[in-house]
């Protein structure tokens, strides 16, 4: 009987150990999706075309003319259209293969590989014609969208950080609760002393446009000015005006959670607002640039 409890243990050890490793695969990031497959398989594509591209003499010399650069130029044009479709993607929700954390993974990590087959497809020869703006929107894209996983990698644990279990709408409430405490508070303050704590109850937490908001400084803080006001104020009753400042400070501390919400939310989104044109100018621009090419050759 004393040798099964070794064995007992171990086998609850060995249960533990899988349960951990699923629970680890089920909160993989899409950059380490299936242990970096879709990284090998870029890297292994761009290795491919540095080593093919040293290898195959092109006469006179490598250009997007040649076979073997008609050959690259079909495998970026199809790719390209193959990333476009992440957005559809989206759409669906599956949990095979394709899930979507895996064509995230794919989308990101054959992006990158754009880089050295569409360089490497111009035959590294660029000018001032529709060819090369083509390849300019696409290094563009890629720059846009590595920005957007840096962000995605990073701000989403910020982000929850700082909410601390709290959703925008709490957050909301709670500088509005703050905001009736004031009301209250502020009655039996001097006019001179009510004015700016009421303009700290006119303010709107959403003010300011998205430079401000991507910011995070807010030099126009209504409740910060009137904080400062009470601070150094002597007219009105100590216990009273100490009671105003303490609220104030309070709600000051929720508008400061709220704005870094906002700021971490717009750092995450504006992004898209750019990608997605650059996208489709480049398509535009890839559109003329294969015309341009059959319509010549």
């Amino acid at each position: 009987m004393a040798s099964l409890v070794p064995r007992r243990l171990l086998g609850g050890r060995s249960k533990a150990t899988q349960i951990e490793r699923v629970r680890e695969r089920r909160h993989e990031g899409f950059l380490r999706y299936a242990g970096f497959r879709w990284a090998k398989i870029s890297g292994g594509l761009c290795l491919l075309i540095i080593v093919s591209y040293a290898l195959v003499d092109v006469t006179p010399r490598h250009n997007g003319g040649s076979w073997y650069g008609y050959t690259l130029g079909t495998i970026g044009a199809l790719l390209i259209l193959w990333l476009t479709a992440l957005g559809y993607r989206k759409r669906k929700m599956t949990s095979s293969h394709w899930s979507l954390k895996a064509w995230t993974s794919a989308h990101v990590y054959l992006g990158f590989s754009l880089i050295v087959i569409g360089t490497w497809h111009t035959g590294f020869q660029l000018g001032w014609n529709v060819h090369t703006l083509a390849w300019a929107l696409m290094m563009l894209v890629i720059l846009s969208g590595l920005y957007g996983v840096i962000v995605y990698t990073t701000l989403p644990q910020a982000l929850s950080n700082n909410r601390d279990e709290m959703t925008q709408m709490q957050m909301l409430e709670a500088i509005r609760a703050f905001d009736r405490q004031l009301h209250s508070a502020a009655q039996p303050l001097i006019p001179a002393d009510t004015a700016p704590v009421l303009a700290a109850l006119d303010e709107d937490p959403f003010a300011g446009g998205v430079r401000v908001r991507l910011s995070g400084r807010y030099p126009d803080c209504a409740t910060a000015a009137a904080l400062r006001a009470l601070s150094v104020s002597t007219g009105s009753d100590r216990e009273a005006r100490e009671k105003v400042v303490g609220l104030l400070k309070q709600k000051e501390a929720a508008l400061v959670r709220l704005r870094k919400h906002l700021r971490i939310r717009a750092l995450l989104e504006i992004w898209l607002y750019v990608h997605v044109p650059l996208t489709f100018a480049l398509i535009a621009a890839l559109s003329a640039h294969i015309i341009s090419v059959f319509f010549y050759w």
